[in-house]
């Protein structure tokens, strides 16, 4: 594999790890584990591994291997943005025409020890608006629609709630009433989803945005005698789950707005081969677990809780879609009898999730656009053409458009695969 790149047009790629505090320490993350084994990086057992990226996002990006190792010495430090602005024809003609020459995905591992923060993503033109007056904030001018795949057992918190059910946290939760006045509890207590959508958003931002704008020190208060009167009430009733998470969340983050806002979020527990898709604009923050994660290629987030990042509350209110209700939950649809595809509604990306069995073999197809494989579990043998090439866990691999790719195993075999698109792809 001369120049990073086999006979076939794979191309072998070094992963980038992002070690932010809420990841997952040492062994117990997956993402150090892949990180070890696809660049023989020494795991440090007590610090966080939070994401790994495979990609071409200038915060982290991935860069072009040999068979295994580094290129030549002239060549070592090769970006995947670099090689594919050398060889823009592997993306495909109509990625090119769309998204010029880089990769229009990000794909990603994560392992969540403990939340994110409270956050959303700008749609294009905000994106465009934050990035020319704040770089040193959002990174890039892009949106960030995403899909979150659970590998684990994963908890998320995931648009706002029902209006019947937010009606009934302002009855249970006094303490939120404290914080944002009677008068605006009110509000939401008299609409009806008969007064129409716009007003019920309009009290629902205004409500949302007095609750996360109130002052530390009302804050502090308020969940301290949230937190008593939980610790007291479980000596006599079995908490909800909302409660019970909200109790963790206030061990994790204390005296924080975002323990007392996740009463306005859906609570989401996906089982593994579950995905969870978000568009621009709408609040989530994920709580626990591992996952594939795939998204446009953009790092813009905009946080208002639970984090000790900065905070752009007024942004994020103003931004937000106020949708409510229980986000779709995607399980998928077969392609064969080993890969299951996830769709979002988004054209940069999909994803595709292989399962094979010892002594099995399963085929992706050529497709327009470029791919990235990452293997999460086993080893096997991939075949394209009349060449055969061995890969194992933690190998991330780059499909130029127009590849066919058979892969077989022996043991059994976890393999992801990121892409454009297929809806996109085949539209006139």
């Amino acid at each position: 594999m001369a120049n990073g790149k086999s006979d076939d047009g794979i191309v072998r790629l070094r992963a980038w790890v992002q070690r932010y505090d809420w990841g997952r320490c040492g062994g117990d993350s997956q993402v150090a584990r892949l990180l070890a084994l696809n660049s023989g990086v020494e795991v440090d057992p007590k610090a966080p591994y939070a994401e790994l990226w495979m990609g071409t996002h200038d915060s982290g990006p991935s860069f072009v291997m040999g068979s295994g190792v580094l290129l030549a010495e002239e060549e070592k430090g090769v970006t995947l943005k670099e090689w594919i602005g050398k060889n823009p024809n592997v993306l495909g003609n109509k990625v090119l025409g769309k998204w010029g020459c880089d990769l229009p995905f990000l794909f990603k591992v994560l392992s969540v020890a403990k939340a994110l923060s409270i956050q959303a993503h700008p749609d294009k033109e905000l994106a465009k608006e934050l990035f020319k007056l704040q770089p040193h904030l959002y990174k890039d001018g892009n949106h960030k629609p995403e899909m979150a795949l659970a590998i684990t057992e994963f908890k998320a918190l995931c648009g706002f709630i029902s209006l019947e059910e937010l009606k009934d946290v302002f009855h249970d939760v006094p303490e939120i009433v404290e914080l944002i006045g009677t008068a605006e509890a009110n509000r939401v207590i008299n609409i009806h989803k008969q007064d129409g959508e716009e007003k019920v958003k309009s009290v629902l931002r205004s409500t949302f945005t007095q609750l996360m704008s109130a002052n530390e020190e009302m804050t502090a208060k308020a969940i301290s005698k949230l937190k008593s009167r939980l610790q007291l009430e479980s000596k006599m009733r079995r908490l909800t789950d909302k409660e019970q998470l909200v109790l963790l969340l206030e061990k994790q983050y204390p005296g924080d707005i975002g323990v007392i806002s996740a009463f306005f979020l859906n609570y989401v527990q996906l089982n593994p081969g579950e995905a969870l898709y978000l568009g621009a604009n709408e609040p989530h923050a994920y709580l626990s677990g591992e996952c594939i994660e795939c998204m446009a290629t953009s790092d813009n987030v905009v946080r208002a809780g639970l984090t000790p990042k900065h905070r752009d509350i007024q942004t994020l209110c103003s931004m937000l879609t106020y949708n409510q209700g229980y986000p779709e939950i995607l399980k998928g649809f077969p392609l064969s009898p080993y890969i299951t595809r996830y769709l979002p509604p988004f054209d940069e990306f999909e994803v595709d999730r292989c399962i094979l069995p010892q002594g099995a073999s399963a085929v992706f197809p050529a497709i327009p656009a470029a791919s990235i494989f990452l293997v999460l579990v086993g080893d096997g043998t991939l075949h394209i053409g009349s060449s055969k090439d061995v890969v194992t866990e933690g190998d991330v691999l780059f499909a130029p458009a127009n590849t066919e790719i058979t892969i077989s195993t022996s043991s059994e075999l976890q393999l992801y695969r990121a892409g454009v698109n297929s809806r996109f792809l085949h539209t006139l």
